[in-house]
């Protein structure tokens, strides 16, 4: 715990306007990622193909859209970061699995592997000094 309070500490002092920015764009991402599994729940369903005979297809289908639609608008705002990132990882992660499970496609790998990366950074940054999470910490 002393640990993340020294990393969040850190990030107070060194908060910068383009990972902000960069924060703001991995949220806008994955909302419009949860819109577009909305609305073409079909494509979702192709996606997961390579592990439908594992238990939770379905639960995964279900999972997926609104994880990324809420955890995107939080996010966006800066409102548990860190929680919302987690609940992001086991999709992304799932991502590359399936790319190396099922048909090979380089575009999807690249995009998968470049937000899983940004989620790690955010992860351990946390949401930034221009955050929603940051004023209700102030206000206390």
């Amino acid at each position: 715990m002393r640990y993340v309070k020294t990393l969040n500490k850190w990030a107070n002092r060194n908060s910068y306007y383009p990972l902000d920015i960069l924060r703001v764009a991995l949220g806008v991402f994955l909302f419009i990622k949860g819109l577009f599994f909305m609305g073409n729940t079909q494509i979702l369903v192709d996606l997961i193909q390579p592990i439908q005979n594992l238990a939770g297809s379905m639960i995964a289908i279900h999972y997926v859209a609104p994880a990324h639609l809420i955890g995107g608008l939080l996010i966006i705002f800066g409102l548990l970061t860190r929680w919302s990132i987690v609940a992001q990882l086991p999709i992304i992660i799932s991502a590359i699995v399936i790319n190396f499970v099922g048909e090979m496609d380089t575009i999807n790998l690249m995009l998968s592997s470049i937000v899983l990366l940004l989620c790690f950074f955010f992860l351990f940054y946390g949401s930034g000094k221009h955050s929603a999470d940051y004023y209700f910490k102030m206000q206390q």
